[in-house]
C-alpha cells in the first residue's frame, strides 16, 4: 500500500556524480542491493546522521572520515544494518570502506559507509566486497532511477526528486533519493537520503544547508515514532557549475528554495510509502507558544494509535484528537480558545463540538486519501507542521514477518 502514484520523475544528471548498483546478495540473491555514487575530485560533502545513541558502525564510521578527509565514494548497502554488532561492526564497515578505496585508487577515508536492513546481524562482508568491481563498473551519471531502486527495504517504491534552475546566470542541478517505510521518527530523520547538486557551494553553507533543511523536512516526518539506528542525509555539492555560494551570497535564498522542495518532496514521499499506509497526513499546530510546544502538540498527536487506527477506519473520531491535544503536555492550555479542525470542518470550539459540525461533514473528509488536522492553540505566533500516516493491519503484518 501507498498513497499517490509515487512515479518517478525523470532525473537531472548531476555533473561530477556517476551511480553504481549491483547484487551483492546481502539478503536476497539477484537483489539489487549494494550502490556506489562517485564524486568528482573537489567535491563537498554535509549531512546529519541518526541520535539513536546504539548508532551504526557505518554512521561512527561516515561521521570520522568527514572530519578527515574530502569523499570521493559514498558505499550503500541494505539487507544488513551493520548495528549492535560491537567491535566487528566498525572492523567490518573499515574493511568495507577499503576494499572500496583498493578498487578505486583512493583512501580508505575518503569512502563514506552507509547501511540498512535487519539489526544484529553480522555484516556479510565478503559478499559485498565480492560486488564492489560491479557496481564500480556501472556508474554512470543517468543511474539515479536505478540507485533508487537499490537502496530500498520494505519500500514498495522508489523515492526521487530531480530540479533544474537558472542561478547567476548558470544552469544548476539538484537531484536526490531516499528510503525509508517503517522505524520512521525524526531525531534525525530515520532513513537514508542523498541529495546532490553541481553547484559550488563553501564548507559552512552547505553544513548549514544540511542541518536546516533536513531539520524541517525529514526531522517532521514520523511513520511510528521509532528511531533507527543507521539514518542518514547527505548533501553533495560536486562544484562543477556557477560560482562559489557562500553564507552571505545573494544566490543562496535561491538555491536554498529549490533545495528545500527536494528534501520535502523525498521527506513525504517516504510517509506516502509508510508501511501498510494508506492516508497520507498533515497535522498543521498554529498559534502556539514556542516551537518546543507546537512540536510536543503535534507529535502527540501523530503517535497516537487511536489517532493513527481511526484514520485507517476512515473513522471521524475527533474525540481521539481532542484526546490527544490534551495530553500533550501544554501548560494553562485555553480550552475554552483552542480550536481543531480536520479539512475545512471545525471539529472543536469552546471547549467542546464545534455548534456546525456534523458527521456527515467529518466523514467526507475522512474518506480522502490526503488529510490535513489542523490545530490553532491561540496563545503565540509560532507554527509548525509534521507529516504522518495511518496504522493499517498491514503495518503489523509488515514488521511481524520483517525476518521471515
Amino acid at each position: 500500500m501507498a498513497v499517490g502514484p509515487g512515479t518517478l520523475p525523470d532525473f537531472f544528471p548531476v555533473a561530477g556524480v556517476r551511480l553504481g548498483i549491483a547484487s551483492a546478495g546481502i539478503k536476497k540473491p539477484g537483489r539489487k542491493d549494494l550502490v556506489v555514487l562517485e564524486l568528482a575530485e573537489g567535491s563537498r560533502v554535509a549531512g546529519i546522521f541518526t541520535r539513536n545513541q546504539f548508532c551504526a558502525a557505518p554512521v561512527t564510521l561516515a561521521r570520522k572520515h568527514l572530519t578527515e578527509a574530502s569523499p570521493r565514494y559514498l558505499l550503500i548497502n541494505t539487507g544488513n544494518a551493520n548495528a549492535g554488532t560491537g567491535a566487528r561492526g566498525m572492523t567490518d564497515a573499515l574493511a568495507c570502506c577499503a576494499a572500496l578505496a583498493d578498487v578505486t585508487g583512493v583512501q580508505p577515508n575518503q569512502v563514506l559507509p552507509f547501511s540498512t536492513g535487519v539489526i544484529g546481524e553480522p555484516l556479510p562482508v565478503a559478499k559485498l566486497v565480492a560486488a564492489l568491481p560491479a557496481a564500480v563498473a556501472d556508474v554512470a551519471e543517468g543511474h539515479w532511477a536505478e540507485a533508487a531502486s537499490g537502496i530500498m527495504t520494505t519500500d514498495t517504491r522508489p523515492k526521487g526528486a530531480s530540479r533544474q534552475l537558472i542561478l547567476g546566470g548558470h544552469s544548476i542541478t539538484i537531484s536526490g533519493i531516499s528510503k525509508g517505510a517503517g522505524m520512521i521518527r525524526p531525531n534525525m530523520a530515520t532513513m537514508l537520503g542523498f541529495i546532490a547538486t553541481d553547484a559550488r557551494i563553501s564548507p559552512e553553507a552547505l553544513q548549514a544547508l544540511a542541518s536546516e533543511l533536513g531539520e524541517k523536512s525529514f526531522n517532521r516526518i514520523t511513520i511510528d515514532g521509532d528511531t533507527s539506528t543507521n539514518d542518514a542525509c547527505m548533501l553533495i555539492a560536486s562544484g562543477q557549475a556557477g560560482e562559489e555560494i557562500g553564507v552571505d551570497s545573494p544566490l543562496l535564498p535561491e538555491l536554498k528554495a529549490a533545495l528545500a522542495d527536494v528534501y520535502l518532496e523525498l521527506a513525504h514521499a517516504i510517509v506516502r510509502d509508510g508501511e501498510g499506509a494508506t492516508k497520507f497526513v498533515t497535522i498543521a499546530v498554529e498559534a502556539a507558544a514556542s516551537q518546543q510546544e507546537a512540536l510536543d502538540v503535534a507529535y502527540t498527536v501523530a503517535h497516537s494509535p487511536l489517532v493513527k487506527t481511526a484514520l485507517f477506519a476512515s473513522d471521524p473520531n475527533w474525540g481521539r484528537i481532542l484526546a490527544a491535544v490534551g495530553r500533550a503536555g501544554v501548560a494553562g492550555l485555553d480550552l475554552e480558545a483552542l480550536e481543531i479542525w480536520l479539512g475545512n470542518v471545525c471539529l472543536v470550539r469552546d471547549g467542546g463540538r464545534a455548534g456546525d459540525y456534523s458527521e456527515e461533514r467529518g466523514q467526507a473528509v475522512m474518506d480522502q486519501e490526503e488529510i490535513t488536522i489542523r490545530i490553532d492553540l491561540k496563545r503565540g505566533d509560532v507554527a509548525e507542521t509534521v507529516w504522518t500516516c495511518d496504522f493499517s493491519h498491514d503495518y503489523v503484518t509488515i514488521n511481524a514477518e520483517y525476518r521471515t
